[in-house]
């Protein structure tokens, strides 16, 4: 089952998250910044149990971030990943989002759910707010992502006009 995170489930999302940071997958987060940021968090439960979460966090009206994808090993190769992906671009088309980024060392994961590489450069300057908190900024090895929803794109077009 995928679900919005709880309160409840910070300290397990963090657990998660910064296991793999600490293998420089990716960036470690504060039990504070999960609180903080727990509207950004979807989770994978299985048996009641965090099988895994990601984060959409919001950047703009039409610009948000798929961040801290993160499958507990036990539970890999049962398809969380896909199933989390999909749920947050959901929700962000259901909120009006129409281009979707994510920073990533596994580009042929996020490929098949329509997020096509990009130079960092073409990404605007203001996500790139939480990368000095990173160990190697500013030599950042992340491939740069991105999807853009082109139902939301005509729909948005769509509503300006009329």
């Amino acid at each position: 089952m995928i679900r919005k995170a709880h309160l409840d489930d910070a300290p397990d999302i963090q657990r998660i998250i910064n296991l793999y940071a600490k293998q420089g997958k990716m960036l470690a987060r504060s039990l504070s910044e999960i609180y903080e940021n727990i509207r950004d968090y979807s989770v994978a439960m299985e048996k009641g149990r965090l099988a895994g979460v990601v984060g959409l966090h919001v950047n703009w009206e039409d610009l948000a971030e798929v961040k801290s994808l993160a499958i507990k090993k036990n539970y890999q190769g049962r398809g969380w990943g896909q199933q989390l992906v999909k749920a947050v671009l959901q929700e962000g088309r259901e909120l009006g989002i129409k281009r979707f980024y994510t920073l990533t060392y596994i580009p042929p994961f996020f490929k098949p759910l329509g997020f096509k590489i990009i130079a960092r450069a073409r990404l605007p300057h203001k996500v790139w707010s939480e990368c000095v908190k990173c160990p190697k900024f500013p030599d950042c090895d992340e491939t740069a992502m991105l999807r853009e929803d082109q139902s939301a794109v005509r729909k948005m077009k769509k509503k300006k006009s009329s």
